[in-house]
């Protein structure tokens, strides 16, 4: 018995056996590929946890930034008040609520009294700002048109009158034409009597 704890100390913390067997090349690239596949998420980085293959955190906060976007999630809301919420949501929508739920995060660690309230009141004016600006520049547009289209109307009208002949019903020669009429017939009239 005494012997006994001596054989597993000798065959030391690699878990190899005393037989002198070493590893192979396969062996080791698997045990490699092994532990790069079952790396942390962020928030089980964070958390200080071991990974699990069904973990609701893993397909939303990867390894390389996800602990510090976790982080921001899990001083506002709590690690398990998030993870309730997700086993709420169905599987399709939960991306959306993460990024929702990050943001609101570092809304609320930023500006801890409104959170991302002033982020919307603000993008609200900045949105009420440019419809206003939008409507004056559709009414400055609209006053241009009616502008071009008084000055075409009015140049259409004076290249008219250039076209027309110089004479007309209106002209002074057709008065004359008249005028010679009535004396034509004024001369007719004295040669009756």
């Amino acid at each position: 018995m005494a012997d006994e704890p001596q054989a597993k100390h000798h065959r030391g913390t690699s878990g190899r056996k005393a037989s002198g067997k070493q590893p192979t090349l396969v062996n080791h690239r698997a045990s490699i590929s092994s532990s790069v596949a079952s790396a942390p998420c962020g928030a089980c980085k964070f958390l200080r946890r071991k990974c699990i293959s069904g973990c609701i955190f893993a397909p939303h906060f990867g390894s390389d930034q996800g602990a510090a976007r976790f982080a921001a999630v899990h001083k506002v809301f709590g690690a398990s008040n998030v993870s309730k919420l997700l086993l709420h949501i169905p599987l399709n929508r939960r991306h959306d609520a993460v990024v929702t739920i990050s943001y609101e995060a570092q809304a609320r660690l930023s500006d801890p009294v409104y959170g991302c309230v002033s982020t919307i009141l603000a993008l609200q004016q900045q949105v009420a700002s440019l419809q206003t600006e939008l409507a004056m520049v559709q009414t400055q547009l609209i006053n241009s048109r009616l502008a071009f289209a008084n000055a075409l109307q009015s140049s259409q009208q004076q290249n008219m009158a250039m076209l027309q002949p110089a004479y007309s019903n209106n002209s002074s020669a057709s008065t004359n034409l008249i005028n010679m009429s009535s004396f034509t017939s004024d001369f007719h009239d004295l040669d009756r009597t």
